[in-house]
Protein backbone atom coordinates (compact mmCIF):
# COMPACT_ATOMS: atom_id res chain seq x y z
CA UNK A 1 0.00 0.00 0.00
CA UNK A 2 1.27 3.50 -0.49
CA UNK A 3 0.80 6.48 1.21
CA UNK A 4 -0.60 9.74 -0.34
CA UNK A 5 1.75 12.36 -0.94
CA UNK A 6 1.66 15.35 1.08
CA UNK A 7 0.56 18.89 -0.37
CA UNK A 8 3.54 20.81 -1.63
CA UNK A 9 2.95 22.94 1.04
CA UNK A 10 3.68 21.13 3.63
CA UNK A 11 6.91 21.70 3.70
CA UNK A 12 8.62 25.27 4.15
CA UNK A 13 11.51 24.29 2.00
CA UNK A 14 9.87 22.27 -0.23
CA UNK A 15 7.35 24.97 -0.84
CA UNK A 16 10.65 27.27 -2.16
CA UNK A 17 11.94 24.49 -4.32
CA UNK A 18 8.50 24.41 -6.26
CA UNK A 19 8.35 28.56 -6.30
CA UNK A 20 12.06 28.26 -7.50
CA UNK A 21 10.68 25.50 -9.76
CA UNK A 22 8.17 27.50 -10.77
CA UNK A 23 9.78 30.91 -11.42
CA UNK A 24 8.66 32.67 -8.25
CA UNK A 25 11.60 32.59 -6.24
CA UNK A 26 14.00 35.62 -6.09
CA UNK A 27 17.33 35.58 -4.22
CA UNK A 28 18.54 38.85 -3.19
CA UNK A 29 21.99 39.95 -3.22
CA UNK A 30 24.07 39.67 0.08
CA UNK A 31 23.55 42.34 2.82
CA UNK A 32 20.49 44.09 2.53
CA UNK A 33 19.66 46.59 4.98
CA UNK A 34 17.89 44.92 7.40
CA UNK A 35 16.12 48.85 8.04
CA UNK A 36 13.16 49.09 5.36
CA UNK A 37 15.63 47.47 2.86
CA UNK A 38 14.13 43.80 3.10
CA UNK A 39 10.88 45.11 3.05
CA UNK A 40 11.34 47.51 -0.04
CA UNK A 41 12.74 44.52 -1.91
CA UNK A 42 9.81 42.43 -0.44
CA UNK A 43 7.19 44.91 -1.54
CA UNK A 44 8.60 45.31 -4.86
CA UNK A 45 7.95 41.30 -5.20
CA UNK A 46 4.71 41.64 -3.76
CA UNK A 47 2.34 39.19 -5.26
CA UNK A 48 4.99 38.00 -8.44
CA UNK A 49 7.97 36.22 -6.51
CA UNK A 50 8.85 34.99 -3.16
CA UNK A 51 12.16 36.77 -1.51
CA UNK A 52 15.17 35.17 -0.24
CA UNK A 53 17.67 37.36 1.32
CA UNK A 54 21.72 36.55 2.06
CA UNK A 55 22.96 37.71 4.86
CA UNK A 56 20.58 40.25 5.58
CA UNK A 57 22.33 43.25 7.24
CA UNK A 58 25.27 41.52 7.52
CA UNK A 59 23.34 38.33 9.78
CA UNK A 60 24.24 35.12 9.33
CA UNK A 61 20.80 33.87 8.80
CA UNK A 62 18.62 34.40 5.34
CA UNK A 63 15.14 35.80 6.01
CA UNK A 64 12.54 34.43 3.38
CA UNK A 65 9.49 36.67 2.42
CA UNK A 66 6.27 36.76 0.38
CA UNK A 67 5.52 33.01 0.84
CA UNK A 68 2.09 33.38 0.03
CA UNK A 69 1.07 36.40 -1.27
CA UNK A 70 -1.50 35.48 -4.05
CA UNK A 71 -4.61 33.26 -3.12
CA UNK A 72 -3.88 31.12 -6.04
CA UNK A 73 -0.29 29.92 -4.30
CA UNK A 74 -2.70 29.06 -1.19
CA UNK A 75 -4.42 26.69 -3.03
CA UNK A 76 -1.23 25.19 -5.00
CA UNK A 77 0.23 24.59 -1.24
CA UNK A 78 -2.98 22.99 0.26
CA UNK A 79 -3.18 20.67 -3.27
CA UNK A 80 -6.20 21.95 -4.55
CA UNK A 81 -8.14 24.24 -7.31
CA UNK A 82 -8.25 27.98 -6.51
CA UNK A 83 -12.15 27.15 -6.91
CA UNK A 84 -11.78 24.74 -4.24
CA UNK A 85 -9.58 26.58 -1.66
CA UNK A 86 -12.44 27.50 0.87
CA UNK A 87 -14.44 24.58 0.86
CA UNK A 88 -10.88 22.58 1.30
CA UNK A 89 -10.00 25.19 4.58
CA UNK A 90 -13.72 24.70 5.69
CA UNK A 91 -13.19 20.35 5.68
CA UNK A 92 -9.85 21.17 7.80
CA UNK A 93 -11.81 23.27 10.53
CA UNK A 94 -14.58 21.02 11.12
CA UNK A 95 -12.44 17.79 10.92
CA UNK A 96 -8.80 18.65 12.34
CA UNK A 97 -6.39 15.67 12.75
CA UNK A 98 -4.87 14.96 15.62
CA UNK A 99 -0.50 16.22 16.07
CA UNK A 100 1.75 13.21 16.32
CA UNK A 101 4.71 14.47 19.67
CA UNK A 102 7.97 13.20 18.62
CA UNK A 103 10.92 13.88 21.03
CA UNK A 104 13.78 14.04 18.37
CA UNK A 105 12.37 17.56 16.40
CA UNK A 106 15.38 19.09 13.88
CA UNK A 107 13.66 22.42 15.38
CA UNK A 108 15.33 21.60 18.70
CA UNK A 109 19.10 20.65 16.77
CA UNK A 110 20.62 23.92 18.56
CA UNK A 111 19.31 25.57 22.08
CA UNK A 112 19.96 28.74 23.28
CA UNK A 113 19.77 29.70 26.64
CA UNK A 114 21.62 33.30 27.09
CA UNK A 115 18.98 34.74 24.57
CA UNK A 116 19.72 38.19 22.96
CA UNK A 117 17.18 38.10 19.89
CA UNK A 118 18.86 40.89 17.93
CA UNK A 119 22.22 39.03 17.45
CA UNK A 120 20.23 35.47 16.75
CA UNK A 121 17.60 36.37 14.50
CA UNK A 122 17.91 38.95 11.56
CA UNK A 123 14.51 40.72 12.42
CA UNK A 124 13.90 43.90 10.48
CA UNK A 125 12.82 46.88 10.43
CA UNK A 126 9.67 47.31 7.99
CA UNK A 127 7.86 50.40 7.61
CA UNK A 128 8.52 54.09 7.97
CA UNK A 129 7.20 54.61 11.75
CA UNK A 130 7.55 51.29 13.36
CA UNK A 131 8.92 51.58 16.51
CA UNK A 132 12.08 49.34 15.61
CA UNK A 133 12.53 45.76 14.62
CA UNK A 134 9.13 43.24 14.89
CA UNK A 135 8.99 39.76 14.71
CA UNK A 136 6.05 39.18 12.51
CA UNK A 137 5.65 35.90 11.38
CA UNK A 138 5.98 34.09 14.67
CA UNK A 139 3.20 31.77 15.62
CA UNK A 140 2.31 32.50 19.21
CA UNK A 141 1.43 29.41 20.57
CA UNK A 142 -0.68 29.51 23.59
CA UNK A 143 -1.33 26.13 26.20
CA UNK A 144 -4.19 25.56 29.33
CA UNK A 145 -2.06 24.46 31.67
CA UNK A 146 -5.24 22.62 33.49
CA UNK A 147 -6.68 21.02 30.27
CA UNK A 148 -3.43 21.05 27.83
CA UNK A 149 -5.76 22.76 24.72
CA UNK A 150 -3.31 25.17 22.68
CA UNK A 151 -4.23 28.12 20.81
CA UNK A 152 -2.17 29.18 17.75
CA UNK A 153 -2.40 33.02 16.39
CA UNK A 154 -0.05 35.38 15.01
CA UNK A 155 0.79 38.95 16.81
CA UNK A 156 3.07 41.73 16.02
CA UNK A 157 5.90 41.62 18.85
CA UNK A 158 7.99 44.73 19.41
CA UNK A 159 11.90 43.68 20.22
CA UNK A 160 11.95 45.47 23.38
CA UNK A 161 15.09 44.07 25.16
CA UNK A 162 17.80 41.23 24.83
CA UNK A 163 14.76 38.49 25.69
CA UNK A 164 11.71 40.85 25.71
CA UNK A 165 9.13 41.03 23.24
CA UNK A 166 5.99 43.56 23.46
CA UNK A 167 2.79 42.05 22.34
CA UNK A 168 -0.91 43.17 20.72
CA UNK A 169 -3.24 41.05 21.87
CA UNK A 170 -6.46 41.62 20.70
CA UNK A 171 -9.88 40.24 22.35
CA UNK A 172 -9.76 36.71 21.24
CA UNK A 173 -8.10 32.84 22.15
CA UNK A 174 -4.75 34.30 23.13
CA UNK A 175 -5.84 36.75 25.33
CA UNK A 176 -8.85 35.01 27.00
CA UNK A 177 -6.08 32.00 27.71
CA UNK A 178 -3.62 34.77 29.69
CA UNK A 179 -6.43 36.84 31.54
CA UNK A 180 -7.26 33.44 33.44
CA UNK A 181 -3.58 32.78 34.15
CA UNK A 182 -3.43 36.65 35.02
CA UNK A 183 -6.30 36.51 37.80
CA UNK A 184 -4.37 33.94 39.73
CA UNK A 185 -1.43 35.90 38.99
CA UNK A 186 0.69 33.97 37.44
CA UNK A 187 2.24 34.25 33.83
CA UNK A 188 1.07 32.19 30.82
CA UNK A 189 3.44 29.60 29.33
CA UNK A 190 4.00 30.51 25.33
CA UNK A 191 6.24 29.44 22.16
CA UNK A 192 6.69 31.62 19.46
CA UNK A 193 7.32 29.56 16.41
CA UNK A 194 9.13 31.18 13.15
CA UNK A 195 9.59 29.40 9.66
CA UNK A 196 6.91 27.04 9.52
CA UNK A 197 5.11 25.67 6.46
CA UNK A 198 2.53 27.32 4.57
CA UNK A 199 -0.09 24.87 5.92
CA UNK A 200 0.28 25.62 9.20
CA UNK A 201 0.58 29.13 8.24
CA UNK A 202 -2.82 29.42 7.06
CA UNK A 203 -3.89 26.65 9.83
CA UNK A 204 -3.15 29.39 12.16
CA UNK A 205 -5.72 32.02 10.98
CA UNK A 206 -8.53 29.41 11.95
CA UNK A 207 -11.62 31.35 13.36
CA UNK A 208 -12.76 28.64 15.31
CA UNK A 209 -14.19 27.64 18.78
CA UNK A 210 -11.53 28.43 21.58
CA UNK A 211 -11.14 24.44 22.21
CA UNK A 212 -9.93 23.86 19.25
CA UNK A 213 -6.01 23.43 18.71
CA UNK A 214 -4.92 25.17 14.81
CA UNK A 215 -1.76 22.86 14.82
CA UNK A 216 -4.75 20.04 14.49
CA UNK A 217 -6.32 22.13 11.15
CA UNK A 218 -2.21 22.42 9.66
CA UNK A 219 -2.75 18.42 10.48
CA UNK A 220 -6.12 18.16 8.43
CA UNK A 221 -4.98 20.08 5.48
CA UNK A 222 -2.06 18.06 5.06
CA UNK A 223 -3.89 14.47 5.17
CA UNK A 224 -1.55 13.17 7.84
CA UNK A 225 -1.05 14.36 11.68
CA UNK A 226 1.50 17.55 11.93
CA UNK A 227 4.39 16.27 13.96
CA UNK A 228 5.15 18.48 17.20
CA UNK A 229 7.44 18.53 20.10
CA UNK A 230 7.00 19.53 23.63
CA UNK A 231 9.49 22.64 24.23
CA UNK A 232 12.69 22.61 26.65
CA UNK A 233 11.16 24.72 29.35
CA UNK A 234 7.85 24.46 29.26
CA UNK A 235 5.16 22.04 28.03
CA UNK A 236 3.29 23.94 24.74
CA UNK A 237 4.22 21.75 21.85
CA UNK A 238 5.46 22.77 18.73
CA UNK A 239 5.81 21.80 14.97
CA UNK A 240 8.97 19.85 15.27
CA UNK A 241 10.05 20.73 11.67
CA UNK A 242 10.01 24.70 12.26
CA UNK A 243 13.25 26.95 11.94
CA UNK A 244 13.00 28.49 15.64
CA UNK A 245 11.09 28.18 18.59
CA UNK A 246 11.30 30.92 21.30
CA UNK A 247 10.20 29.56 24.65
CA UNK A 248 8.88 32.08 27.19
CA UNK A 249 6.09 33.48 29.22
CA UNK A 250 3.45 36.34 28.90
CA UNK A 251 4.01 38.15 31.91
CA UNK A 252 1.15 38.71 34.65
CA UNK A 253 0.26 42.37 35.43
CA UNK A 254 3.03 43.80 33.31
CA UNK A 255 2.68 46.25 30.25
CA UNK A 256 4.50 48.01 28.43
CA UNK A 257 4.96 50.54 25.86
CA UNK A 258 4.88 49.17 22.47
CA UNK A 259 4.15 50.66 18.42
CA UNK A 260 3.66 52.37 16.64
CA UNK A 261 3.55 49.58 14.19
CA UNK A 262 2.30 49.69 10.13
CA UNK A 263 -0.72 47.18 10.18
CA UNK A 264 -3.13 45.94 7.46
CA UNK A 265 -5.43 48.57 7.26
CA UNK A 266 -2.22 50.21 6.21
CA UNK A 267 -1.89 52.73 9.27
CA UNK A 268 -0.07 52.41 11.85
CA UNK A 269 -1.03 50.85 15.34
CA UNK A 270 -0.43 53.68 17.63
CA UNK A 271 1.76 53.45 20.81
CA UNK A 272 0.20 52.51 23.89
CA UNK A 273 0.67 50.22 27.02
CA UNK A 274 0.56 46.58 25.93
CA UNK A 275 1.61 42.51 27.22
CA UNK A 276 5.01 41.47 27.66
CA UNK A 277 7.02 38.25 27.01
CA UNK A 278 10.06 37.50 28.41
CA UNK A 279 11.52 35.08 26.15
CA UNK A 280 13.60 31.72 28.58
CA UNK A 281 15.33 29.92 25.42
CA UNK A 282 15.22 30.29 21.96
CA UNK A 283 16.19 26.70 19.96
CA UNK A 284 16.91 26.45 16.37
CA UNK A 285 17.69 24.66 12.94
CA UNK A 286 21.31 23.98 12.55
CA UNK A 287 20.94 26.32 9.34
CA UNK A 288 17.22 27.85 9.57
CA UNK A 289 16.05 30.29 7.75
CA UNK A 290 13.68 33.29 9.27
CA UNK A 291 10.73 34.22 7.96
CA UNK A 292 9.47 37.54 7.72
CA UNK A 293 5.80 39.35 6.99
CA UNK A 294 5.98 42.94 5.84
CA UNK A 295 3.22 44.96 7.71
CA UNK A 296 0.03 45.77 5.13
CA UNK A 297 1.80 42.93 2.31
CA UNK A 298 -0.42 40.82 0.07
CA UNK A 299 1.03 38.00 2.54
CA UNK A 300 0.06 39.73 5.31
CA UNK A 301 -3.82 40.39 3.81
CA UNK A 302 -4.59 36.96 2.19
CA UNK A 303 -3.06 35.23 5.66
CA UNK A 304 -5.30 36.77 7.37
CA UNK A 305 -8.14 36.66 4.52
CA UNK A 306 -8.60 33.42 3.25
CA UNK A 307 -9.10 31.36 6.64
CA UNK A 308 -11.64 33.58 8.12
CA UNK A 309 -13.65 32.79 4.64
CA UNK A 310 -13.54 29.30 5.06
CA UNK A 311 -14.32 29.77 8.87
CA UNK A 312 -17.33 32.37 7.73
CA UNK A 313 -18.84 30.41 5.87
CA UNK A 314 -18.85 27.45 7.70
CA UNK A 315 -20.72 29.39 10.61
CA UNK A 316 -22.75 31.07 7.98
CA UNK A 317 -24.49 27.96 6.13
CA UNK A 318 -25.35 26.94 9.53
CA UNK A 319 -27.86 29.08 10.52
CA UNK A 320 -28.96 30.07 6.83
CA UNK A 321 -29.20 27.37 4.14
CA UNK A 322 -29.51 30.27 1.21
CA UNK A 323 -25.66 30.68 1.76
CA UNK A 324 -23.72 29.84 -0.92
CA UNK A 325 -20.04 31.47 -0.92
CA UNK A 326 -18.21 34.63 1.33
CA UNK A 327 -15.50 36.92 0.14
CA UNK A 328 -13.01 39.46 2.32
CA UNK A 329 -12.29 41.80 -0.46
CA UNK A 330 -8.55 43.57 -0.44
CA UNK A 331 -10.37 46.84 -0.71
CA UNK A 332 -11.32 46.09 2.65
CA UNK A 333 -8.37 45.11 3.77
CA UNK A 334 -9.08 41.81 3.75
CA UNK A 335 -10.87 41.87 7.65
CA UNK A 336 -13.42 44.55 7.03
CA UNK A 337 -15.73 44.41 4.31
CA UNK A 338 -17.52 40.67 3.33
CA UNK A 339 -19.18 40.19 0.53
CA UNK A 340 -21.86 37.13 1.18
CA UNK A 341 -23.53 35.28 -2.07
CA UNK A 342 -27.08 33.61 -1.44
CA UNK A 343 -28.93 31.39 -3.42
CA UNK A 344 -32.87 32.16 -2.99
CA UNK A 345 -33.29 33.93 -0.07
CA UNK A 346 -36.66 34.15 1.65
CA UNK A 347 -38.06 37.42 2.49
CA UNK A 348 -36.45 39.69 5.03
CA UNK A 349 -33.37 36.90 4.79
CA UNK A 350 -30.48 38.61 3.47
CA UNK A 351 -30.73 41.24 6.63
CA UNK A 352 -30.77 38.43 8.75
CA UNK A 353 -27.75 36.87 6.85
CA UNK A 354 -26.00 40.61 7.73
CA UNK A 355 -26.77 40.40 11.02
CA UNK A 356 -25.44 37.09 11.56
CA UNK A 357 -22.13 37.90 9.28
CA UNK A 358 -21.85 40.99 11.88
CA UNK A 359 -22.02 37.95 14.83
CA UNK A 360 -18.89 35.95 13.03
CA UNK A 361 -15.95 38.06 14.00
CA UNK A 362 -15.69 41.85 15.63
CA UNK A 363 -13.95 42.71 12.33
CA UNK A 364 -16.65 42.64 10.31
CA UNK A 365 -17.45 46.45 9.69
CA UNK A 366 -19.18 46.32 5.59
CA UNK A 367 -21.52 43.19 4.60
CA UNK A 368 -23.09 43.13 1.14
CA UNK A 369 -25.66 40.24 0.77
CA UNK A 370 -25.72 39.60 -3.20
CA UNK A 371 -27.82 36.93 -5.45
CA UNK A 372 -26.32 33.66 -6.88
CA UNK A 373 -26.01 35.88 -10.31
CA UNK A 374 -23.23 38.04 -8.80
CA UNK A 375 -19.52 36.87 -8.26
CA UNK A 376 -18.72 37.83 -4.76
CA UNK A 377 -14.97 37.32 -6.12
CA UNK A 378 -15.62 39.98 -7.98
CA UNK A 379 -15.51 43.24 -7.11
CA UNK A 380 -17.18 45.05 -10.29
CA UNK A 381 -19.97 42.50 -10.32
CA UNK A 382 -20.58 43.45 -6.29
CA UNK A 383 -20.76 47.41 -6.78
CA UNK A 384 -22.94 46.61 -10.00
CA UNK A 385 -25.62 44.79 -7.95
CA UNK A 386 -25.35 47.46 -5.30
CA UNK A 387 -25.75 50.33 -7.88
CA UNK A 388 -28.73 48.45 -9.51
CA UNK A 389 -30.65 46.25 -7.00
CA UNK A 390 -29.99 48.57 -3.51
CA UNK A 391 -31.79 51.04 -2.05
CA UNK A 392 -30.93 52.85 0.91
CA UNK A 393 -34.29 53.56 2.67
CA UNK A 394 -35.20 50.00 1.98
CA UNK A 395 -32.00 47.62 1.94
CA UNK A 396 -29.55 49.56 4.70
CA UNK A 397 -28.91 48.29 8.31
CA UNK A 398 -27.22 50.46 10.28
CA UNK A 399 -26.24 49.03 13.59
CA UNK A 400 -24.27 51.55 15.50
CA UNK A 401 -22.13 51.48 19.14
CA UNK A 402 -20.81 48.15 18.42
CA UNK A 403 -17.44 46.45 18.88
CA UNK A 404 -14.81 47.03 15.51
CA UNK A 405 -11.31 46.12 15.16
CA UNK A 406 -9.00 48.49 17.29
CA UNK A 407 -6.99 48.48 14.04
CA UNK A 408 -9.57 50.61 12.19
CA UNK A 409 -8.61 54.49 12.95
CA UNK A 410 -11.74 55.30 11.94
CA UNK A 411 -13.31 53.89 15.25
CA UNK A 412 -12.97 55.16 19.27
CA UNK A 413 -10.57 51.89 19.98
CA UNK A 414 -12.56 49.64 18.44
CA UNK A 415 -16.27 51.42 19.03
CA UNK A 416 -18.10 51.89 16.13
CA UNK A 417 -20.55 51.55 13.55
CA UNK A 418 -21.28 48.49 11.80
CA UNK A 419 -23.16 48.64 7.89
CA UNK A 420 -25.10 46.55 6.16
CA UNK A 421 -26.27 46.61 2.33
CA UNK A 422 -29.12 44.14 1.13
CA UNK A 423 -28.16 43.98 -2.87
CA UNK A 424 -30.42 41.10 -3.25
CA UNK A 425 -33.54 41.22 -5.96
CA UNK A 426 -36.30 42.03 -3.99
CA UNK A 427 -38.26 38.90 -3.39
CA UNK A 428 -41.70 41.00 -4.37
CA UNK A 429 -40.15 42.20 -8.36
CA UNK A 430 -41.71 41.25 -11.27
CA UNK A 431 -39.92 38.99 -13.42
CA UNK A 432 -38.33 41.10 -16.13
CA UNK A 433 -37.38 43.74 -14.28
CA UNK A 434 -34.51 42.45 -12.46
CA UNK A 435 -33.30 39.95 -15.38
CA UNK A 436 -29.79 40.62 -16.77
CA UNK A 437 -28.91 41.11 -20.18
CA UNK A 438 -27.90 37.68 -21.98
CA UNK A 439 -26.65 36.91 -25.37
CA UNK A 440 -27.30 33.32 -26.12
CA UNK A 441 -24.30 30.80 -26.78
CA UNK A 442 -21.54 33.38 -26.44
CA UNK A 443 -19.54 31.44 -24.05
CA UNK A 444 -20.04 28.86 -25.98
CA UNK A 445 -17.97 30.03 -28.75
CA UNK A 446 -14.65 28.76 -29.85
CA UNK A 447 -12.65 31.89 -30.32
CA UNK A 448 -9.71 30.22 -32.01
CA UNK A 449 -12.28 28.60 -34.85
CA UNK A 450 -13.78 32.15 -35.82
CA UNK A 451 -11.43 35.19 -35.08
CA UNK A 452 -7.89 35.57 -34.83
CA UNK A 453 -5.12 38.48 -34.23
CA UNK A 454 -5.41 41.24 -37.30
CA UNK A 455 -2.97 40.57 -39.96
CA UNK A 456 -1.41 43.73 -41.68
CA UNK A 457 -3.69 43.65 -44.58
CA UNK A 458 -6.77 43.45 -42.01
CA UNK A 459 -8.73 46.60 -44.26
CA UNK A 460 -8.43 44.63 -47.77
CA UNK A 461 -9.50 41.25 -45.79
CA UNK A 462 -12.56 42.97 -43.92
CA UNK A 463 -13.53 44.38 -47.48
CA UNK A 464 -13.19 41.51 -49.55
CA UNK A 465 -16.19 39.76 -50.94
CA UNK A 466 -14.79 36.65 -52.44
CA UNK A 467 -14.06 34.76 -49.48
CA UNK A 468 -15.86 34.28 -46.41
CA UNK A 469 -14.72 36.24 -43.40
CA UNK A 470 -13.46 32.81 -41.09
CA UNK A 471 -11.64 31.85 -44.03
CA UNK A 472 -9.77 34.98 -44.41
CA UNK A 473 -9.59 34.85 -40.82
CA UNK A 474 -7.80 31.14 -40.82
CA UNK A 475 -5.21 30.89 -37.69
CA UNK A 476 -1.62 29.86 -38.32
CA UNK A 477 0.30 27.68 -36.11
CA UNK A 478 1.73 30.86 -34.26
CA UNK A 479 -1.54 32.82 -34.33
CA UNK A 480 -4.45 32.78 -31.71
CA UNK A 481 -6.17 33.69 -28.69
CA UNK A 482 -4.73 32.37 -25.45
Amino acid sequence: MTSTPLPVGASLRGWLDHLQRSGRLTLTNPDVDLRFGVAGVANRLDGISASVFPAPGGHPVPIVSGLLSQRSWMAEAAGVEQSELITRFEDACLNPVPSEETSHAPCQQLVHHDVDLEKQLPIPTHNEHDHGAYITAGLLIARRPDTGVQNVSIHRLQVSGPNRLGALLLPRHTLAFFAEREREGADLDIAIVVGVDPLTLMASQAIVPIDHDELEISGALRGAPLTVTKCVTNSVRVPAEAEFVLEGRLLSNVREPEGPFGEFPQYYGERAERHVIEIDALTQRESPLYHTIVGGGLEHLLLGGIPREASFLSHLKRSFPCVRDVHLSRGGTCRYHLYVQLETPKPGEAKNVILGAFATHYDIKHVTVVDIDVDVHDPTEVEWAVATRFQADRDLVVVAGSQGSKLDPSTADGFGTKMGLDATVPTDAPEMRFTRIRVPGQQEIHLDKVAAPAPGDWHERATSHGQPATAALTLTSTEGFT
